[in-house]
């Protein structure tokens, strides 16, 4: 099993988790987060006075799946994040050792 960490745009957390629901993953955690990359943050103007913003609003999506579903999630991901904009976002892959269902005591697949 993997865990996918994918970090995007607030507004298109629907999109994404929509498609991921398609191709048949429902468990996912998602978190407001902020933080820059590449572009650094930006430069607004409020009231006459010039301010940086260095932290831009994101969203962490954080979901784990079967080894066979990657490529398919990170497809889905892609396409439902790409703008074609700096700040579309990143995907994390990570190998998961084990889960374990607490309330059943369930591991591995049968866990998620």
């Amino acid at each position: 099993m993997k865990k996918i960490e994918t970090i995007i745009k607030p507004h298109k957390l629907d999109e994404v988790k929509a498609k991921l629901i398609d191709i048949g993953i429902h468990g996912m955690t998602v978190t407001e987060v902020k933080g820059f990359g590449r572009q650094k943050g930006h430069t607004e103007l409020y009231r006459g006075t010039e301010y940086k913003i260095d932290f831009l609003p994101k969203v962490k999506l954080e979901t784990v799946v079967p080894e066979e579903l990657v490529e398919k999630a990170i497809e889905a991901i892609i396409g439902a994040a790409y703008a074609g904009q700096i700040g579309d976002g990143k995907i994390f892959v990570s190998p998961i050792e084990e889960t374990i269902r607490i309330r059943t005591k369930e591991r591995g697949k049968e866990a998620v």
